[in-house]
């Protein structure tokens, strides 16, 4: 007895519609602003790490775009106080990474 079988026994009134499921799925576009954002690297209880602030959308995306670079780099890292923190020196890459999405950046410190 197959998968098919105990369906029917189990819902012998349900037709099976042969037509594909359509799934829409939208992509979140992030808000691109005016001001550059500002990446700047700190020295915090003696570890480096990289903070990324300045950003004038909803905390909403900046949390996604947070999560995205966690993800991209793959480090840890938080986001508090209208910033995102960044475990490790990755200011180069994370610029790199804004601008492809077409944000303006600044660079702080030396």
């Amino acid at each position: 007895m197959d998968l098919q079988d105990q369906l029917k026994k189990l819902f012998p009134e349900h037709e099976v519609s042969n037509e594909p499921e359509v799934t829409i799925t939208k992509d979140h576009e992030l808000f691109v602003q005016n001001e550059p954002m500002i990446c700047k690297f700190e020295k915090r209880k003696g570890k480096p790490t990289t903070i990324i602030s300045g950003y004038e959308g909803s905390d909403e995306d900046f949390k996604l775009l947070s999560k995205e670079l966690k993800n991209k780099l793959a480090v840890g890292g938080t986001f508090k106080d209208n910033e995102i923190i960044i475990q490790g020196n990755y200011r180069d890459k994370i610029i790199k990474l804004l601008q492809e999405k077409g944000f303006k950046t600044k660079r702080v410190g030396g």
